[in-house]
């Protein structure tokens, strides 16, 4: 029995992975540096390991990833969340027999800089500019609608819209680097995931974000089809010889040329449209001789969410009767027959995050992610 080593178990794509590898017959090993019982407490795991943050402290990550790596046999180490550009940066110090399924580093910064990724997009992109204040965006877009939003960044934080163009009031850019302007276009939002091999793309997935919090993370995934989409990712995987998870933001204008916006190399929730029998593992593995596909068509929702805030919203908006429908109409995630013991997990960790938000001073969202963002800087050797 082959093992691999899955990080980044505070995420739902985690857990998702560790049931496709367990049902295809891999042994499952999961690794955190947080409180990571939402795939933990999975039955297809049979180990966790908890790592030192690798933001913090990368040289104690490296070590506990090595000891990690000898102690449970690891054949393959599988990221899913910005854990992979420090696993990037260290894979060297990592055994050499050991499949690390992640690209190398610069080609991981070209693709994470919003900046230097729309260049790279050329026309698929809407039209951006790197700006470092509001005057400087508003001269740019000289009355035309647009988006701002960090270089770096995550989740939509800090994405300011201004489909009208930008008013004469808008607030004072945040230090948070050099800033993205953007050409803001009206569409269907898209979001696809995909993964690639030596520049062979071996599994791809797309997905409207029906349901989201606000303008954040989406928790209700529909299954769409868009050749152009599919094309375009083949052909960027291939000119970079890309190896790893890799995943975009889009917009589809109606016009056949949908707009990409962004790149995040790891996983994303696209990966949660593949049933169990889809060959995943194999693909991540490099073995798998054709693209992988979602089998079926059946949408996948965050339950705990679409039933608590989803459903506040949807009241709200007056649209609860679309939300039954949808909620209706979709699997979760999180709970499986006969592997209910995540959504008790995830209660736990949401716990553990909240008592760190709140001893460190901080909002819920950098208490679960901020030991593992990474925002360009510079990384020194572990």
């Amino acid at each position: 029995m082959r093992s691999v080593l899955i990080l980044g178990g505070r995420a739902p794509v985690a857990l998702d992975h560790a049931r496709r590898f367990a049902a295809q017959g891999w042994r499952v090993v999961v690794a955190d540096s947080v409180s990571c019982r939402l795939a933990g407490w999975s039955r297809a795991v049979a180990a966790t390991v908890r790592l030192a943050p690798p933001r913090h402290a990368p040289a104690a990550f490296v070590a506990g990833l090595n000891a990690a790596i000898a102690r449970e046999r690891i054949d393959m180490v599988v990221p899913t969340c910005e854990e992979v550009f420090f696993l990037s940066r260290y894979r060297s110090a990592l055994p050499a027999g050991c499949r690390i399924v992640a690209d190398d580093f610069d080609k991981l910064r070209l693709l994470h800089s919003k900046w230097e990724f729309a260049r790279l997009a050329g026309s698929h992109a809407p039209a951006t500019a790197l700006v470092d204040s509001v005057e400087q965006a508003r001269d740019w877009a000289a009355g035309r609608p647009l988006v701002l939003k960090p270089e770096f960044s995550r989740f939509g934080v800090h994405v300011r819209l201004h489909p009208r163009g930008m008013p004469a009031t808008a607030a004072p850019l945040p230090a948070l680097g050099a800033w993205v302007a953007q050409a803001y276009c009206e569409g269907t939002e898209l979001c696809s995931y995909s993964v690639a091999t030596r520049g062979r793309l071996t599994a791809h997935a797309l997905y409207r974000p029906v349901h989201r919090l606000h303008r954040s993370s989406s928790y209700y995934f529909a299954p769409h089809a868009c050749e152009p989409i599919r094309q375009f990712v083949a052909a960027l995987v291939a000119r970079l010889d890309f190896t790893g998870q890799i995943s975009f933001d889009w917009i589809d204008t109606g016009d056949g040329h949908p707009r990409v916006l962004e790149c995040n190399p790891r996983a994303t929730s696209g990966l949660h449209l593949f049933s169990e029998q889809d060959a995943v593992p194999a693909a991540l593995d490099g073995t798998h001789p054709a693209c992988v596909t979602p089998q079926g068509a059946q949408a996948r929702m965050l339950a705990p969410v679409m039933v608590s805030a989803g459903f506040a919203q949807a009241l709200a908006g007056g649209r609860a009767g679309q939300w039954l429908r949808d909620a209706r109409g979709a699997r979760d995630v999180i709970t499986a027959p006969g592997d209910r013991a995540p959504a008790a997990g995830a209660l736990l960790d949401m716990a553990w995050f909240a008592r760190t938000a709140w001893r460190q001073r901080c909002t819920l969202r950098e208490a679960a992610t901020s030991d593992i963002e990474w925002d360009g800087e510079d990384l020194a050797w572990a």
